[in-house]
């Protein structure tokens, strides 16, 4: 069977609602990471906090605190990297055995579907676990640049440059911990797809609210933008 006779096993909803699932990956991605200048987003505005603490960091003789808080970040990438690999084998464990796959299927639909059609589903969940679970792994990596560049910066208020590059190491670390987040959101959501297009479309449009009022709505977002206009002299 080709992959173009697995695909005719689709109907038309079906291929839709994995069309717009991708597209509203991609789209909240940029919009999160690219936001209008006057409504920065609850990462942006994390991302400015992050170079000023490195560049504070340069003004301390000791930096065990900033050390610290470096390995505090680190065991919460490799936590996530860790849930998404045991995610990511039991979802492969399912598509590898078909029998409990098809007593599922047939508890969760009355209607006939072959089996290729579950499996194919669950493969783009492994996808997003995948690209998860890589986010996490770069981004505990990055951190431990991040903690080598902070042990470099020398104590001399004029080595600005270290402190720039090490507050950019810990901002990219961040943006991938932030990317592999939201793809562990989207396979959330894609599990509905078993339920049929319909839930699919649904659950793509609740991950999508969820993201964009944690990121442009919340409460952590409005405590950031009044810290900003009381550090705003004019």
């Amino acid at each position: 069977m080709t992959i173009f006779d697995r695909l005719a096993l689709f109907t038309s909803l079906d291929i839709a609602a994995a069309l717009f699932l991708g597209a509203c990956w991609l789209i909240i991605g940029w919009v999160i990471e690219n936001p209008p200048a006057a409504r920065p987003s609850t990462s942006v505005l994390m991302d400015q906090y992050r170079k000023e603490w490195m560049v504070e960091a340069l003004n301390r003789d000791v930096r065990i605190f900033d050390a610290q808080i470096i390995a505090s970040l680190r065991q919460g990438t490799a936590f996530f990297a860790t849930t998404s690999l045991f995610a990511l084998g039991a979802v492969l464990a399912l598509i590898g055995n078909t029998d409990p796959l098809q007593g599922v299927a047939q508890e969760l639909t009355a209607q006939e579907v072959p089996i290729i059609v579950w499996q194919m589903k669950l493969i783009v969940v492994v996808l997003f676990l995948t690209h998860a679970f890589l986010r996490f792994a770069w981004s505990n990596r990055m951190y431990a640049y991040a903690s080598v560049m902070l042990a470099a910066i020398p104590n001399d208020p004029n080595a600005s440059l270290r402190s720039r590059q090490a507050g950019e190491l810990n901002k990219r670390s961040t943006l991938n911990f932030n990317r592999g987040l939201r793809s562990i959101y989207f396979a959330l959501g894609t599990i509905a797809w078993l339920l049929g297009p319909v839930p699919l479309f649904i659950t793509t449009l609740l991950t999508v609210a969820f993201m964009l009022e944690r990121e442009f709505m919340s409460g952590a977002r409005r405590a950031l933008l009044e810290s900003e206009m009381a550090n705003d002299p004019d």
